[in-house]
């Protein structure tokens, strides 16, 4: 519920009626704004009198506000179901992309914040920051590169950089393609899901079309009885974006050229230099140390999977057909029986106890009593109250929009937090996978007011069927608690400046947060809270399940039962290894291809050919190589958006911040997960202040001691 000292939020949330024109001229409007100011600075300050006060603090207001436009502007492009307004989105990203690179490398800004810099006045702690980072930035853009023909070639990357990142993005995000197959190919996929596919006509007369959509696409790969189908399925999933191809190559090249030309071996030495772990030396051993220690477990994994696909295909009269050989596409398929028959987890009967209708809100109320939050749905005629044009339609970007206001709890002062916006059923163009977005970041106006962020997740939930609500599988639970986790990193920020806010922080850090609330994913008296069997929510619904049960089926309890949550939770780490072996693939590719001997050897890469080795190398996973193809048989970089869109050199972090989550988790939650006092600490200690302080200082506070990998490598079972 809202305090009732609180019944309209202070602050409007912003608006998404933007078009084709006024998107692009909205961002141009502000780029204009932003060089006008700095063109004043550098006018009016000389460098003896240069300070934090007369250089940095104005443009950190002046960013700040920008922020209110910008990452709405940029967002249209994941979301909007109009095609002019996202080619206007993109142009619109292109443009401050450019005009990113252009500011970054002014030489008259350069040389103030330069002065100010090393003048090293007193400043409260996140100004510091402020004034440190800054500086850094310049450099890492080039500026401490003598004027002339390295410093303008420099540039030229960047902007060429800005433009083939945008390109690589918007390829993903218009993907279209899929895979017509007969009804009989797909035997095994639900088949609610399989009537909704497109129906074929022509050609495809009497098919269906899978496309590459995640609701659609790995139910398939782990149900589909037939081999054949999930090797086609796969293997043109990972062909699905050959138009990447030469854009990823181009930017791992340019890139490496960067880094050479600022004096760095690499581009990982550039990345990671302000990272936690600090060089690719400390990433590289602990990749390593991780890829040898989960090896052992992978083949022992693997072999048991192999046993169980050669009784399967025995028990169907293929004893034929096995060939010793346990493919990428079988993985799925036979993870999902052994779940089934060695531990009696059932992932689609356990969908049915996680309505989204349901589970959502309890989601939400986890939150309010673990951090001390309010969440308020505004929906019909209150959303026009709040609008700042008076159209309720205008603050959302489609009617599938839920719009939460986010309140303090009484006892953290019923003071106003934040918006909290949820778009989460797939449509055509939309981004595909789950993330979180910020749409404007919290900070101090200029005139000492609070401003409020606003945060979206985009997700892509299976929708209502006729018969049935939305249901999420457990891993969709747990993404869905993870990525809420994000918004809530982003609502409760309480920084001085946007740069800072929320999940600004460092990239290996920055998933720990939510990382650590998975567990609460896995924990009976949570599983038990959020569960509730879709038939016990309306008649109808109850008559839609009596149609699907058997006669004499009883009706499911209203909640999971206590043997299904002890199942499941046993079941957590099966097939661990070849789980954390994948993601290894990755960390380990993405910090390969950002760290060649020589630039003549990223020159002469085949990426596909690498990316494929590698992971074949790692995983043992058995692919068309094994069949006498060439390790050039997929392009699955081409699908790679993290090691092009911001997590390059940076994808190991996804394993390094689990090393933190673990340890926050069992060193304080483990034993009493509501514990909301405990909660209170951890909102206030490292969630509220995003990345105004050292990551790692967050965590001595938080657990007061320096973190430890015991809990880490206890958890996958290694210690």
């Amino acid at each position: 519920m809202a305090p009732q000292a609180y019944p309209k939020p202070p602050q409007a949330p912003p608006l998404f009626n933007g078009d084709a024109k006024s998107i692009v001229k909205d961002m141009e409007d502000m780029i204009a704004k932003s060089k006008g100011l700095m063109d004043q600075i550098a006018r009016e300050v000389k460098e003896q009198d240069a300070s934090f006060e007369n250089v940095l603090l104005p443009m950190a207001h002046q960013d700040n506000e920008d922020g209110l436009t910008q990452e709405v502007l940029v967002f249209y492009q994941a979301v909007s179901e109009d095609q002019t307004v996202r080619d206007a989105s993109t142009e619109a990203q292109k443009l401050i992309k450019d005009f990113s690179v252009e500011a970054s490398m002014r030489e008259d800004i350069f040389r103030l914040v330069k002065a100010a810099y090393e003048k090293k006045s007193e400043l409260d702690l996140e100004s510091s920051k402020l004034l440190e980072e800054s500086y850094k930035d310049y450099i890492r853009k080039g500026m401490a590169l003598p004027a002339g023909p390295q410093r303008d070639r420099f540039k030229e990357i960047q902007l060429k950089l800005g433009k083939l990142e945008t390109d690589f993005e918007r390829n993903l995000a218009e993907e279209k393609g899929g895979v017509w197959f007969d009804p009989k190919e797909v035997e095994g996929v639900p088949q609610d899901l399989v009537s909704s596919w497109e129906k074929g006509e022509g050609e495809n007369q009497g098919k269906v079309k899978m496309n590459f959509q995640y609701p659609n696409y790995f139910p398939t790969l782990k149900n589909a009885i037939n081999a054949d189908t999930r090797k086609r399925a796969y293997i043109e999933n990972t062909n699905k974006m050959m138009n990447n191809k030469p854009i990823f190559k181009e930017v791992v090249a340019l890139r490496d050229e960067a880094a050479r030309i600022l004096g760095f071996p690499n581009h990982a030495a550039v990345k990671i230099e302000n990272k936690m772990a600090k060089t690719p030396k400390t990433v590289n051993e602990f990749l390593g140390d991780l890829r040898q220690k989960l090896t052992r477990g992978g083949e022992s994994e693997r072999k048991v999977l192999t046993e169980m696909k050669k009784h399967d295909l025995q028990s169907h009269g293929a004893r034929d057909e096995f060939d010793g050989h346990y493919f990428l596409w079988d993985h799925q398929y036979y993870n999902r029986m052994m779940l089934e028959k060695d531990y009696s987890v059932d992932h689609e009967k356990l969908s049915e106890y996680f309505p989204l209708s349901s589970c959502l809100p309890k989601m939400l109320q986890i939150f309010e009593k673990l951090l001390g939050l309010a969440f308020v749905e505004i929906i019909g005629e209150d959303r026009a109250v709040i609008s700042p044009d008076g159209d309720g339609d205008h603050i959302v970007w489609h009617h599938d929009c839920h719009l939460f206001s986010v309140w303090d709890s009484e006892d953290q002062g019923s003071s106003f937090v934040g918006y909290l916006y949820l778009d989460l059923h797939p449509r055509p163009d939309k981004y595909k996978h789950a993330a979180n977005f910020n749409l404007q970041p919290g900070f101090i106006s200029r005139d000492g007011t609070r401003h409020y962020p606003a945060t979206a997740l985009v997700c892509n939930f299976s929708p209502p069927t006729k018969s049935k609500p939305s249901l999420l599988k457990h891993d969709e639970v747990v993404t869905l608690f993870h990525e809420l986790g994000h918004a809530i990193h982003d609502l409760v920020g309480r920084t001085k400046f946007s740069r800072f806010h929320g999940t600004n922080v460092v990239r290996d850090f920055v998933e720990a947060p939510s990382q650590m609330l998975e567990n609460w994913c896995w924990t009976p008296h949570q599983l038990k809270y959020l569960s509730h069997h879709y038939s016990s929510l309306s008649p109808e619904y109850e008559a839609a399940w009596r149609e699907s049960a058997s006669e004499d089926a009883e009706k499911p309890e209203e909640t999971l039962p206590d043997d299904l949550i002890d199942k499941l939770v046993k079941s957590k780490h099966v097939n661990d290894a070849l789980f954390n072996l994948r993601q290894l693939h990755f960390g380990i590719f993405d910090m390969t291809i950002y760290q060649p001997k020589n630039h003549e050897e990223v020159e002469n890469w085949k990426f596909d050919e690498l990316y494929n080795k590698l992971g074949w190398e790692i995983q043992h996973l058995d692919t068309p190589v094994q069949l006498g193809q060439g390790y050039d048989w997929g392009n699955g970089h081409t699908t790679f958006a993290h090691v092009i869109s911001g997590y390059d050199a940076g994808y190991y972090g996804y394993l390094y911040s689990q090393v933190y989550s673990a340890d926050m988790f069992h060193t304080v939650f483990a034993k009493d997960p509501m514990n909301s006092a405990e909660g209170r600490r951890y909102r206030h200690t490292v969630l509220e202040k995003g990345g105004s302080k050292d990551a790692m200082d967050l965590l001595r506070d938080f657990l007061g001691r320096e973190p430890s990998t015991e809990a880490f490598y206890r958890e996958l079972g290694l210690q």
